[in-house]
């Protein structure tokens, strides 16, 4: 058997980067070449006819280790990929994003600088095969199940909080007032019956009649609703409805002035991309802030005004559940919340995880910065990221 081929993995996987042959790999910030690998999960995402063609696939065919006429092996090609990335010096893993069902998993990686003996034949260019232990291993990785199709919505009658839910639909859900239910033959007037459908809340319980009346008014003509549509890692806003929609979020284009949704024209909201893009961006200190995510719906009155969103008689929150996990993750708060359920070592719970998920990208992103520690500030200016003098508490 001819023995397999000794390849750069660098200029290789570069050029399929670019390229944009396999869907889902592409850049992220070409200026600091970062890029996405789309990258499901062995045991969560089993390999269909359509993971065949592969970046995977293609680095197996490259390397000689897949042959014309050679029985498929998806779960190696990816272990073998995996590896190769792993030994070079010349790539670094930023973020292994989610992989529960129904995600999207993907990891993000970083091009390094050259180092001294990174030339052919080094060490990093021994892309040897993966053994079982490798796969095993790949198949044990720690996973933090982040749905990425969960939203949450507050609804709020002029400022005060009638209603508050998790909508876990991989299609999205419509927000209407309305007592038609859509049907089949009605989607072209109510959207897709694959939805969450989602009533606004009853206006009855508003003490104030004029601000009782003006609800009325507007929820009389949301029968069609508004649709929030997930397309991949994206949210879109589709306006059916009469009563017109004004919104600010991550994705609203920086203008001044009202920021309307058009009838029945497809609005991007958010993107979890360019939230991971931002995210990675605050950790290395190139931006102050964290990039936003929640959305604000305001339904028939114009927003953004001179007016606060708290003086508005129909306000909807929308914050994807994926990007304030992740930012959890990134600041570490997420591991403070586990003060009513007891640790225990040997049985580790979801939220165990999490932590041991949290300093792993802290050791990370420590020695991508591979600066001197910084003096901390005294006092509470110090900031989230300071830690405490002494050890840990327990």
């Amino acid at each position: 058997m001819e023995p397999p081929r000794r390849v750069r993995l660098k200029p290789w996987l570069v050029a399929q980067v670019s390229s944009r042959r396999f869907p889902g790999l592409h850049w992220l910030d070409a200026e600091h070449r970062r890029f996405v690998i789309p990258w499901g999960h062995a045991t969560r995402n089993p390999p269909g006819p359509q993971d065949h063609d592969t970046i995977f696939k293609a680095w197996a065919q490259e390397t000689g280790r897949f042959r014309d006429g050679d029985p498929p092996d998806p779960p190696r090609w990816k272990a073998t990929l995996r590896c190769a990335l792993n030994k070079s010096r010349e790539f670094r893993l930023l973020l292994d994003g989610p992989r529960g069902s129904p995600a999207q998993p993907f990891r993000v990686y970083e091009l390094c600088e050259e180092t001294p003996g990174a030339a052919d034949g080094g060490d990093e260019d021994n892309y040897g095969c993966c053994g079982e232990e490798d796969i095993s291993q790949l198949h044990k990785m720690t996973s933090l199940s982040i749905d990425v199709t969960d939203l949450e919505l507050k609804f709020q009658y002029r400022g005060r909080q009638v209603s508050a839910l998790t909508v876990s639909n991989p299609h999205g859900c419509r927000l209407f007032h309305s007592s038609l239910e859509p049907t089949q033959e009605q989607e072209e007037l109510f959207g897709p019956l694959t939805l969450e459908q989602v009533p606004f809340p009853a206006p009855d319980t508003i003490p104030n009649e004029k601000q009782r009346f003006y609800t009325h008014q507007l929820l009389d003509v949301l029968d069609r609703g508004l649709i929030l549509e997930l397309q991949g890692q994206d949210l879109f806003a589709l306006r059916l409805c009469q009563c017109k929609v004004f919104w600010t979020g991550p994705c609203a284009a920086p203008r001044p002035g009202p920021n309307p949704i058009q009838r029945e024209r497809r609005t991007k909201l958010f993107s979890l991309e360019g939230f991971l893009n931002g995210l990675i961006q605050f950790q290395k200190g190139q931006t102050p802030t964290p990039p936003p995510f929640e959305i604000f719906l305001c339904f028939g009155e114009e927003w953004p005004d001179q007016k606060p969103k708290e003086k508005k008689l129909i306000t909807v929150q929308v914050v994807p559940v994926a990007a304030r996990l992740l930012l959890e993750m990134f600041s570490g708060e997420l591991s403070w919340s586990a003060d009513s359920i007891p640790l225990q070592i040997s049985h580790p719970d979801l939220k165990d995880r999490m932590v041991e998920q949290f300093k792993e990208l802290h050791q990370l992103w420590q020695s991508q910065q591979r600066l001197p520690p910084a003096e901390p500030l005294p006092g509470p200016s110090a900031g989230p990221w300071a830690l405490p003098p002494g050890p840990l508490p327990h």
